[in-house]
C-alpha cells in the first residue's frame, strides 16, 4: 500500500512524517476507534453516501461524536485527495474517541482523534481481475460485533498471516461449517445462476459494495439469496469471488486444493466486475461537477 505523503490530522495537512498522535489516545491503547475505507477514481472519491451513513452508525454505535459537520469533513477529504494528485486508490480514514488517562470505560468530554490518508491502488486495472485469486479457510476467532469496523483487527492480522503463510491471497472466516465473510473482503459464491451472500446482522461487516453487487446480479438474470452458505457449499460453488473498497470484485479460482471453474475466472464475476467498475466511473464523473 504506497501511502501518498500528506495526511489529515485533527484539521491539519501534513506531511507523513510529521503527524503525530498522542500515546495516550485511546485508539492507540485500546484500539477504542472506528475506520473507513472507501475507493478513488478519476480523483473522486465514490460510494460517498455510503461511505459517510456508515461512517456515522458507527460512531454512534460505540458514542463518539465527529467534531466536524459533514459538510465540513468533506471539504477535508477532497482536498486531501487534491494535495496529494491521487487518481486511482483509496482513502482511509481513522476516529478515535480521542487522548485521556488509560481507564476501560467510554471517557466522556474529550475530542475525537481524526486523521485519514489516501494510498494507490490499481482499481480498474487490476491484473489480478484477469487471473483470479486463491483462498485458504480459517476458523473465526472474532469478537460478536463484526457489524462495528473496530480499528480492533489482531484477528485479522493473524489470519492473514494464516493466509500468508499459505501462499494464498485470502481467507474465508469459518464458523460452525459456515463461512462469515472475507478477512478484508465480502465473501459470495454462485451456484445454478443464483448469487448466494450472507444476510446483514452483527455477524459480518455492513458491506458497501455488497448492496450494490446484489442488485446489479439481478441485472444479469442472476437470483439472489441472502444466507448462509457452507464451506461445501463454497467448494461446489460454479464461481467464488469477493469484494472489498479498492477491489470491486475478483473472482477466487482456487479454494485451499480445489479448482473453482476450471481455474479460470468466471462469466458472472467478470460481468459484475465490468458493472460495478462502469458505476465508479459513473459516479466520479458526476461528482467531479459537483
Amino acid at each position: 500500500m504506497p501511502e501518498k505523503d500528506i495526511v489529515f490530522l485533527n484539521g491539519e495537512f501534513l506531511h507523513k512524517n510529521e503527524a503525530k498522535i498522542s500515546v495516550f489516545d485511546r485508539g492507540f491503547i485500546f484500539g477504542d476507534a472506528i475506520y473507513e475505507v472507501a475507493p478513488i477514481i478519476d480523483g473522486v472519491l465514490v460510494d460517498m453516501n455510503e461511505f459517510l451513513q456508515r461512517l456515522k452508525r458507527n460512531l454512534k454505535s460505540i458514542c463518539i461524536d465527529l467534531p466536524y459537520t459533514q459538510d465540513e469533513l468533506i471539504a477535508f477529504l477532497k482536498e486531501l485527495i487534491s494535495k496529494n494528485k491521487l487518481k486511482e486508490g483509496g482513502l482511509y480514514m481513522q476516529v478515535s474517541r480521542g487522548v485521556t488517562s488509560r481507564d476501560f470505560a467510554f471517557t466522556k468530554d474529550i475530542k475525537a482523534t481524526v486523521m485519514a490518508f489516501v494510498y494507490e491502488a490499481m482499481i480498474e486495472k487490476n491484473p489480478l481481475a484477469t487471473s483470479g485469486v486463491n483462498i485458504i479457510f480459517v476458523p473465526e476467532l472474532r469478537w460478536k460485533r463484526r457489524d462495528i469496523k473496530s480499528t480492533s483487527l489482531l484477528a485479522q492480522c493473524y489470519a492473514k498471516e494464516m493466509v500468508k503463510k499459505a501462499k494464498a491471497y485470502e481467507g474465508f472466516f469459518v464458523e460452525n461449517s459456515y463461512i462469515t465473510e472475507g478477512i478484508s473482503s465480502s465473501a459470495f459464491i454462485i451456484k445454478n445462476k443464483t448469487l448466494i451472500s450472507k444476510p446483514l446482522s452483527n455477524e459480518i461487516l455492513l458491506a458497501i459494495r455488497r448492496g450494490k453487487i446484489l442488485r446489479y446480479a439481478k441485472e444479469f438474470g442472476l437470483k439472489v439469496q441472502e444466507r448462509a452458505f457452507t464451506v461445501k457449499e463454497v467448494y461446489e460453488a460454479d464461481e467464488v469471488f469477493i469484494s472489498a473498497a479498492t477491489l470491486p470484485i475478483l473472482a477466487v479460482v482456487k479454494v485451499e486444493d480445489k479448482l473453482i471453474n476450471n481455474g479460470i475466472v468466471g462469466e458472472f464475476s467478470k460481468k459484475l466486475r465490468e458493472r460495478y467498475i462502469k458505476g465508479m466511473k459513473e459516479e466520479a464523473s458526476i461528482n467531479k461537477t459537483l
